[in-house]
């Protein structure tokens, strides 16, 4: 799993509208499951020319591990174990391409979300209940909305339309468990945001009109609200 992620990573930690990077920006080195294999083990360097490819030495193989203890702790039933893990499996490369680059990208926050939401269904159909699944049908959304609104009102101030497709998601995780968890959800990652965005303006690593990447937040407060449900 963790090639597979750390190749997802390096494919798309890039510019907004452009293609989906091939390998080894030193030497062009490409990287595939099959090739170069060395640029998606954990010290992340080119078989080539052993420069730096992807994530940073070690950091996929800590988050997918922190991905793994929280399916481990939260202990859903089967259908909804299956659904958290997919939306994680999508959710960790994406915190790190909205990191590198400030961009998250549809070509995995569609699959993310599209994938709960199916997957969140198959869970209500075995446990012969909709009212969950409906409800994480209009969680999803409205979060997702309320962050497009914020695009559009505030422009580059507000969240990204990047955010709203990953608040989609998210979004249907929480409202499943009910809508005081998807506000939980939301405040646990506005806290976080700020907390880190205070820290980094003392110890002067960041400007005031700097403009942190939010979507690492929303996994986090997503991740941590889940736990509530224990």
């Amino acid at each position: 799993m963790v090639p597979l992620v750390r190749l997802a990573v390096l494919r798309n930690a890039v510019p907004s509208g452009g293609p989906p990077a091939a390998g080894c920006g030193a030497c062009g080195a490409s990287v595939s499951l099959r090739r170069a294999w060395p640029a998606l083990a954990p010290p992340a360097r080119c078989g080539r020319c052993r420069a730096r490819v992807g994530a940073p030495p070690f950091t996929v193989e800590l988050a997918v591990l922190g991905a793994l203890v929280l399916l481990v702790l939260l202990r859903p039933p089967t259908a909804e174990l299956v659904a958290i893990a997919w939306w994680l499996g999508w959710a960790v490369p994406l915190c790190f391409v909205d990191v590198a680059v400030h961009r998250l990208p549809d070509r995995l926050t569609g699959p993310a979300a599209a994938g709960t939401w199916v997957l969140l269904g198959l869970a209500a159909m075995t446990g012969a209940d909709g009212g969950p699944w409906l409800r994480a049908t209009l969680a999803g959304v409205g979060l997702a909305l309320f962050f497009a609104a914020t695009t559009l009102l505030l422009g580059r101030r507000g969240f990204g339309l990047g955010d709203a497709k990953l608040a989609l998601g998210a979004g249907m995780l929480l409202g499943w468990y009910g809508w005081p968890l998807l506000v939980a959800g939301l405040l646990l990652a506005l806290a976080l945001s700020a907390l880190v965005s205070l820290g980094l303006l003392v110890a002067r690593r960041v400007r005031w009109s700097s403009h942190l990447p939010f979507g690492p937040f929303l996994v986090l407060g997503t991740a941590a609200a889940l736990l509530l449900t224990r």
